[in-house]
């Protein structure tokens, strides 16, 4: 074998994927399209947001590399949902455009046991079993004991501003020509989406007075649990809001006909959660106005993107509608909206290890999988090259719960459910979101990333010990009874609580809203010698004001870990079961569920399958 690993594709899942075989000591071969577009954002220049940011902070307790980017060189760094629980609070970093990818280009040429080869995939090597290569455009054929495909948004990817139709990928690069036809070819089902960008705009030719300023958020914010450098917000770059107008709207409307995407052109379908403006427009006929950020794209260029203004129409009628926004009227284009089209592999063909179930070998990552978002693809990258590595050292895949990360959820809604649309991830999938806290994804999965090899020595002894001390700390409050002390009646009373009839235990002080463990901590000499950072104090604190809801949260979740525990044999014959609903005979032998709380989430199996599911395969034992 020429390499362990073959990962095609250079993006955010490719780099994740490459990334962990390597570090995790096998011989890893990365081709990719174009190596100076390796960790590129051809779309918004921003890493993180709604539920995406929690996504960045579990890369990043399982040892992937996302994070560190993100903190690398931001332009603004703020948290979201600050006046909602912790349970959907996350993390949205702007990115600088040149200098993210700069940073993943560097390690990924300069990465022990990663070689980078820029030549494009055009078939794989495979007998009547197993997939072992590739095989290039160059003439040239690699073998490896295991390949990941990568290939984001560049297979047979097509162009589409109005009746203009350009066979490119993103940012006008090449597409990934040859390869859907030849997984099709060994009957791997494929089928197409669309996604789009908005335009950027110069920076100079607006006018930012008409626009709210959109600042960062104070404090030592980071993705990567390892960041200990940080800008502050005075030298971040803010972002404006401004909103589209009555004219935006009738420009819209009269030239629908003119968009590739209600001109026919396009037949793939597109994100729900991210339209183009057009599909706003029709969609929510009766709003007078949609937000549009303006978001720069770097320290380096004078590149404004226009989140939420995403379109398929003509160049000319792109100017049209920019320059109906406000502040827009002279501004000048940098880059024209397209949307892309392209293909992808059907969820139903994988399983939950990202292993395509036809052929052993074969693990794929990111919106080749159905998925829309950078985040999304950078933690099934990672997924996908850890399977592949475990696979190849003979040992159990790796498979994430639905309690123990959003990437667990995203894997299990896609290989359970399906998507008719590129899917994004949003907290309400997750039922067990005020599990899956932004501040606790080390405690969920660094004894994972450790134990795979993705986490050095050094770096899980600091998280252990951060760990005993959360413990040891929780451990004092609860054992802890404050009395009628003229100080802590002093902090109460300033903060508008009632005298204390009594003695409390600290830990149901620390409860109470607007109460700071700061403040606590200075009434008990028993916490005077525990050094704990401002991340980790607010992690107790979300502990102790949410204790009872997370213990209820753990309870349902312990209860779903049973039927987890709960195997289906591999060879198990769904179609010929006796007493199986035909519907969920056919829905369980397409997803072939590993296990029976799997089997549980398939649409159109219902709990009277489940039970007889059950029963038939404890008859089989």
């Amino acid at each position: 074998m020429d390499y362990d690993v073959i990962v095609v594709g250079g993006g955010h899942a490719g780099l994740e994927a490459a990334f962990a075989c390597a570090h995790m000591g096998h011989e890893t071969l990365l081709i990719t399209i174009n190596i100076k577009k390796m960790g590129n954002m051809p779309c918004n220049p921003s890493i993180g947001g709604s539920a995406k940011g929690i996504v960045v902070r579990e890369i990043d307790a399982l040892g992937g590399m996302m994070g560190k980017a993100a903190d690398h060189h931001y332009l603004q760094m703020k948290m979201l949902n600050t006046g909602k629980g912790p349970g959907v609070q996350c993390l949205r970093a702007q990115q600088d455009k040149l200098e993210y990818p700069d940073y993943l280009q560097n390690l990924a040429l300069n990465t022990k046991y990663l070689t980078v080869k820029e030549e494009i995939v055009t078939s794989l090597i495979n007998d009547d079993t197993h997939v072992f290569g590739v095989k290039t455009d160059h003439g040239n054929a690699y073998t490896a004991k295991a390949v990941v495909l990568t290939t984001g948004t560049y297979m047979e990817s097509k162009i589409f501003r109005g009746n203009e139709v350009l066979d490119e990928g993103p940012d006008g690069e090449k597409p990934s020509l040859g390869l859907s036809p030849y997984l099709r070819s060994i009957g791997i089902e494929t089928t197409r989406f669309k996604t789009g960008t908005p335009p950027r705009i110069k920076s100079e030719s607006i006018d930012f007075t008409k626009g709210s300023i959109q600042p960062g958020t104070k404090g030592h914010l980071a993705f990567s649990y390892e960041t200990e450098e940080f800008i502050p917000v005075e030298d971040q770059i803010p972002c404006y809001l401004i909103y589209t107008t009555p004219k935006t709207h009738e420009i819209i409307r009269a030239h629908l006909k003119d968009s590739a995407m209600y001109s026919g052109l396009i037949t793939g379908v597109g994100p729900r959660y991210c339209p183009s403006i057009e599909s706003k427009i029709v969609n929510f006929a009766d709003k007078e106005r949609h937000q549009l950020f303006l978001e720069p794209e770097s320290r380096y260029t004078n590149s404004i993107y226009v989140q939420g203004f995403s379109t398929s129409m003509p160049r000319e009628v792109q100017e049209e509608m920019v320059h109906s926004l406000p502040g827009f009227e002279k501004a000048e284009f940098l880059k024209y909206a397209y949307a892309i089209e392209y293909d992808l592999v059907k969820p139903e063909e994988y399983g939950p290890t990202l292993e395509i179930k036809k052929w052993p070998g074969l693990y794929i990552g990111g919106q080749i999988c159905g998925t829309s978002g950078y985040e999304e693809a950078a933690g099934l990258g990672l997924m996908a090259g850890i399977n592949a590595c475990l696979k190849i050292e003979g040992k159990e895949p790796l498979i994430l719960r639905r309690d123990q990360s959003y990437i667990g959820v995203m894997i299990d809604d896609l290989v359970t459910k399906g998507t008719l649309e590129p899917y994004r991830l949003m907290s309400s999938r997750a039922e067990f979101r005020l599990l899956l806290r932004h501040d606790n994804a080390d405690l969920r999965l660094t004894d994972i990333g450790y134990k795979v090899g993705l986490i050095s020595e050094e770096r899980y002894q600091k998280f252990v010990n951060k760990r005993n001390n959360i413990n040891k700390v929780i451990d004092i409050l609860s054992k802890t009874y404050l009395g009628k002390k003229k100080e802590v009646e002093e902090y109460l009373l300033s903060l508008g609580f009632n005298e204390l009839k009594g003695g409390i235990q600290a830990l149901e002080l620390l409860k109470r809203p607007t109460i700071k463990y700061t403040e606590i901590a200075k009434f008990i000499p028993d916490l005077a010698d525990i050094s704990l950072d401002e991340q980790t104090i607010e992690e107790i604190e979300i502990i102790a004001k949410y204790e009872g809801y997370i213990a209820k949260q753990i309870k349902e979740a312990q209860n779903m870990i049973k039927l987890e525990e709960m195997k289906i044999p591999e060879d198990f014959d769904f179609l010929n079961m006796d007493g199986l609903a035909l519907e969920a005979r056919s829905k369980l032998n397409t997803v072939r569920p590993l296990t029976i709380g799997q089997a549980s989430r398939i649409s159109g199996v219902n709990p009277a399958d489940i039970s007889i599911l059950i029963l038939n395969i404890k008859k089989q034992r």
